[in-house]
């Protein structure tokens, strides 16, 4: 048959793509993808931010830690903006690409990709929805992810996408972003206005003022009868055979305490007054007052939120727990002692309001936010200080003189893992059942080590189950295996020569080379090991690389 003819062919060209591949010499005739940094005033954007940095280190005398090597920075990136590390086609590409800025342009191309969409879709979820998969007949939130994906994938401005979470109609299937509302929606009970007010206010704006749904606020200016004007925004949403919609004869009603009566309740903001339109539906009105672009609470929030999630801490914590805005402290009396740690004194400047005010004056792109941030000093400096001063260190941290120190979060471990059992990138390309089999290890994987919940950027310590599933859990085993077709069996038996077997293990797992010292250590070990058995050394290799501190966290 004329297939055995052509076998032999297929597999000698199989086997020199992936000597190549672990050679790290490119197949002629084959091009890689180029992708252009936008052209826009990005640097001017860049440079506002650095100067931002530079006179905050220099006003607190604070020295910043040294400029990071370029392979660190590409795996900050992955895992933030995909949940992995680099695969080794992609750090063979990079390194490969000589032309200038290649980071930024880098960059640019990870933001579109489809992993970052569906990637930063669930952060964010979180967020908006929260972690639950309520009543599958009446919320979807798996549509809800899928649509927030499609929208980050084509970036959409931010106010459209919060615009229609909020003023949204019609069915959870047919109109995914309803499923904002339905995440409110109580079998038996109805739409929980005061949850949906309060997950509005903290996911949009920033702030936490659910405790002013039962009594003022004990410990900030919220009044209750304020929440309960937000609330009431909500309070004529209704559930019809057509799904969500408006019931305008539907009144509002808030229970005395003290007399147990009902008083009907108009909907009201607690401040920006002329921010809310006259016309349209409450929710309309209240999607408008909340988008607002005088409304600096929501850019803030989401400068905020998206700054957590690329460095691993937010710059004001918790990261929607912020403080009213510089120079627009709302009127009222405060609560004495009650002070935010980093609130700033009326006309100093802010770094939410830096990067917010460029926000809104691009067109509330994300991506280009999301640029912006990773171009920036702060995302560029190494981890570790000489510095022996305790207090000056904290300092340094506190300021962003150094880049944070945090643990992956349980999907970035899995997703890391999966892709060092791959020299090929995983990715919306590859085939269904690969990208059936990750999905479905890492939610297993997720689901044992311990969902972080919504409020993931929260600094939690790690637990002894969850490094002894690192070290004897059945997907470690089946990852390091070293058979044909895993990275460990590639490496293992392609590799020319044992120093360059030892590098692909360490930049496939570590995305960096190993130092000499390390190699001083395995070299001569992995030197006196027989062939057959040189598969077992490299399942050993990325045992200890996966269970190393440095593999289980962001640095």
């Amino acid at each position: 048959m004329r297939w055995k003819l052509l076998l032999p062919g297929v597999v000698l060209l199989a086997v020199v793509w992936l000597v190549s591949f672990v050679t790290n010499q490119p197949l002629k005739g084959v091009a890689t993808e180029e992708t252009s940094r936008p052209t826009t005033d990005l640097d001017e954007s860049i440079q506002k931010v650095n100067s931002f940095f530079m006179q905050r280190w220099a006003g607190e005398d604070l020295q910043p830690a040294k400029k990071v090597d370029e392979l660190s920075v590409l795996r900050r990136i992955t895992l933030a903006l995909m949940g992995t590390v680099p695969s080794l086609e992609e750090i063979r590409a990079f390194e490969q690409d000589s032309g200038p800025d290649r980071l930024s342009r880098w960059t640019a191309r990870f933001l579109r990709d489809r992993r970052y969409a569906e990637y930063f879709a669930e952060r964010l979820a979180r967020g908006f929805v929260g972690v639950e998969g309520g009543q599958f007949i009446v919320y979807r939130r798996d549509r809800f992810l899928n649509w927030l994906s499609e929208q980050l994938e084509t970036n959409r401005p931010y106010p459209e996408l919060v615009r229609e979470m909020i003023a949204g109609d019609g069915l959870w299937t047919d109109e995914p972003e309803v499923n904002f509302l339905m995440a409110g929606y109580d079998d038996g009970e109805g739409f929980n206005n005061n949850k949906l007010a309060g997950r509005a206010v903290r996911a949009f704006l920033g702030q936490r003022i659910d405790c002013a749904q039962c009594h003022d606020h004990p410990f900030d200016h919220w009044k209750q009868h304020e929440f309960a004007g937000l609330a009431a925004h909500f309070g004529q949403l209704k559930l019809s055979p057509v799904g969500v919609r408006e019931d305008h004869d539907l009144k509002f009603e808030v229970e005395d305490r003290n007399t147990l009566e009902k008083k009907v309740v108009e909907p009201a903001v607690p401040f920006g007054e002329k921010w809310e339109p006259a016309d349209g539906t409450r929710r309309e009105r209240l999607a408008a007052w909340v988008t607002h672009p005088e409304n600096r609470r929501f850019e803030r929030a989401i400068v905020n939120r998206v700054w957590g999630l690329l460095f691993g801490r937010s710059w004001i914590e918790p990261v929607d727990d912020l403080p009213d805005p510089p120079g627009d402290e709302i009127a009222g009396p405060k609560v004495e002692g009650a002070k935010h740690p980093k609130a700033m004194k009326p006309g100093e400047s802010d770094l939410l309001d830096l990067l917010g005010a460029d926000f809104r004056e691009h067109g509330y792109e994300l991506r280009r936010l999301i640029e912006v941030i990773v171009a920036s000093k702060p995302f560029l400096l190494e981890s570790k200080s000489d510095i022996d001063d305790p207090a000056r260190l904290d300092r340094m941290k506190q300021h962003f003189a150094i880049f944070p120190l945090t643990r992956l979060r349980p999907e970035q471990i899995i997703g890391s893992l999966l892709q060092a059992s791959s020299l090929t990138t995983i990715d919306q390309n590859s085939h269904l059942i690969s990208r059936f089999i990750k999905l479905t290890r890492s939610n297993d994987f997720v689901k044992e080590y311990g969902d972080l919940g919504e409020n993931e950027l929260e600094d939690r310590a790690g637990t002894i189950p969850q490094a002894l599933l690192r070290m004897n859990g059945n997907l470690i085993g089946e990852t390091i295996d070293a058979k044909p077709f895993t990275a460990s069996g590639r490496i293992s038996q392609m590799a020319p020569d044992d120093a360059t077997r030892l590098e692909l293990c360490y930049l496939v797992c570590l995305t960096r080379r190993p130092t000499a010292e390390e190699s001083a250590f395995f070299l001569p070990v992995l030197e006196e090991t027989r062939p057959q058995r040189r598969g077992l050394f490299v399942e050993d290799l990325y045992w200890t690389l996966f269970n190393s501190p440095e593999f289980a966290w962001n640095h």
